[in-house]
């Protein structure tokens, strides 16, 4: 696999009714036009990511949404947003992202995915995708450079 810098981002739920939508813009512009993930592109900007996310790929984010981030203990992403906290946010964002455009159809019940954070995800398929346990609300959005699959909470690796 490419390795490449990117991170995790996403497109609303609501795109599962308009997938054709997010086809013709790239993964920031998809995130920013859904929204309901504003923390996200937030995080983004603050880790200097934008520009990443908005080059060639294939990328495939797994992004948690507004309310992901809400459910962290408070004061969490007060504190991944402040500049001192920058590598951290780094490595949380690209934990949610893998090289290359990996759709549904290609997960398998306990595959492995090395992120571009360098770490692992597992996805599971018992009771739907998961990855991490991280549920998969909505699978497959296409974008001009990747796939978004949203997801209900935000995976931390390792640390």
């Amino acid at each position: 696999m490419i390795r490449r810098t990117f991170l995790a981002f996403a497109a609303a739920t609501t795109f599962l009714s308009a997938p054709a939508f997010a086809a013709d813009k790239d993964i920031v512009d998809t995130a920013v036009g859904a929204g309901n993930f504003t923390t996200l592109v937030a995080a983004v900007q603050a880790a200097d990511l934008v520009e990443t996310l908005k080059g060639e790929g294939p990328f495939t984010v797994f992004a948690p949404t507004d309310a992901a981030f809400a459910a962290l203990p408070a004061g969490t992403v007060e504190d991944l947003l402040k500049p001192e906290n920058k590598d951290k946010l780094v490595s949380i964002l690209t934990y949610h992202v893998v090289p290359g455009k990996v759709m549904s159809g290609d997960l398998t019940e306990g595959m492995k995915a090395k992120t571009v954070q360098g770490g692992e995800v597992t996805i599971t398929l018992d009771g739907g995708a998961k990855v991490n346990g991280a549920a998969v609300s909505t699978a497959d959005i296409e974008t001009t450079n990747g796939v978004i699959h949203v997801i209900d909470a935000v995976i931390l690796p390792p640390m």
